[in-house]
């Protein structure tokens, strides 16, 4: 049977005065030296990215997403392909998500997990019926799990804990998340509290199924479960939460075992993400990797790292690239901009990916003005390979014990405008 021996976490460099940490975690599909940034792959793709282009990037890892799978092509598809990484001819590790953050999105509208304070929710903000702005509720929470209206075509489904580790079992994933709760900016500290005791019920239940689910597919590689840490912007609850899911246990063909990792969800306001990670950092066990659950910019990254999360995932890079804009050295530029029309030089001198090494911003603008996908590819593969390339050089100067310099350089050249 495969057991969670099969996954592990060995620790390398630690940075000075702080959480962050260098690592390597072992999987069945290959190895991830962290810290790592995990391009998203929400429906078993990185949107207008070729698999092998991907890898050509330098990505590690791929996260999808549960729900989405499961609407569409259905969790049953995949575990007959022999699960994700072969279902989207990726040659790495994967990860999925629970299913928790559609649980708050489809329940109030709100799309962003960092600093969900933006338009005014309808309702008053601090109540618990706070919904964003031309939304309706279609998600409604109760202590077993959620009902869920379908995005797609409007079917009425159920989420629990055993639900959302059936599914992912079945896609197959090297990483999956316990099911969880995610609450919004707008919650009342009560609504916290009530939350965080049922993410609590709902991780012990995930992991029982897991243990489960292990056994019954003896045949298949382990799949390791983190749990997933929540508590919005409070010290408190945060703590508590770690504490509660590292003390965790259930049995294992007759041998005792915890989560292989954790995952920090929740929402908060972005200057918050370092002192948040920070909290948790201090009460995880230090022999788990951690996962930040959806971040964005570069100092979000720093952030992230400097606290002492292993493991990120973002869609930034590609979303934005479908906007038209691409990052820099320099900072985040629009490329539909006038000034770009006849500019023959490349997104960024001296960037390795092979759109600077084969067109031009002037090629690039031309194929956006004239509403051609390929835009949205060519950024993408730049901004993937910028992101890729910055976070291999935050772990690299933090094994050569500079990262503090690079990390005021970097920025101040980012933000300098």
């Amino acid at each position: 049977m495969p057991k969670p021996s099969d996954f592990s976490f060995r620790l390398g460099t630690r940075l000075d005065g702080a959480h962050g940490r260098t690592g390597t975690i072992h999987t069945p599909h290959g190895d991830i030296q962290t810290p790592a940034y995990i391009p998203v792959g929400t429906k078993a793709t990185v949107k207008a990215v070729l698999p092998e282009v991907v890898k050509d990037l330098g990505a590690q890892a791929v996260l999808s997403n549960a729900y989405h799978l499961y609407l569409q092509p259905g969790p049953e598809l995949l575990d007959l392909h022999g699960g994700l990484s072969t279902f989207m001819n990726w040659p790495g590790p994967t990860f999925t998500d629970s299913g928790g953050f559609q649980v708050m999105s489809l329940g109030s509208g709100f799309k962003k997990v960092i600093d969900m304070t933006g338009p005014e929710a309808q309702g008053k903000v601090g109540s618990d019926d706070a919904v964003a702005p031309g939304k309706e509720r279609l998600a409604n929470v109760d202590h077993d799990g959620v009902w869920f209206t379908s995005h797609i075509n409007g079917d009425r489904h159920r989420f629990t804990p055993e639900i959302s580790m059936n599914i992912q079992h079945q896609l197959g994933a090297d990483v999956m998340m316990a099911f969880d709760e995610l609450t919004t900016l707008h919650n009342s500290r009560g609504y916290q509290v009530e939350s965080l005791e049922r993410t609590r019920g709902w991780a012990q239940r995930s992991l029982n199924e897991h243990a489960n689910l292990t056994q019954r597919r003896a045949d298949r590689p382990y799949q390791a479960l983190y749990g997933v840490i929540q508590g919005a912007q409070y010290e408190d609850l945060r703590r508590k939460a770690c504490q509660d899911l590292s003390a965790m246990r259930t049995d294992f063909d007759g041998t005792e075992a915890g989560f292989d990792g954790y995952g920090l969800g929740g929402a908060f306001e972005k200057e918050n993400l370092g002192t948040i990670v920070g909290w948790c950092a201090e009460e995880l066990p230090e022999d788990k990797p951690r996962h930040l659950l959806g971040i964005s910019e570069p100092d979000d990254l720093f952030a992230a790292v400097e606290a002492g999360a292993d493991t990120f995932d973002a869609v930034s890079p590609t979303r934005v690239a479908r906007t038209g804009a691409f990052y820099t050295d320099h900072g985040r530029i629009n490329l539909p901009r006038a000034q770009f029309a006849r500019d023959l030089s490349p997104l960024q001198e001296g960037c390795d990916c092979y759109t600077c090494q084969h067109y031009s911003k002037a090629y690039i603008r031309h194929l956006i003005k004239g509403d051609e996908i390929l835009s949205g590819t060519l950024l993408s593969i730049h901004n993937l390979r910028f992101t890729i390339r910055l976070v291999d050089t935050i772990r690299q100067t933090i094994i050569d014990g500079d990262f503090y310099e690079f990390k005021d350089h970097m920025l101040g050249r980012y933000y300098s405008k």
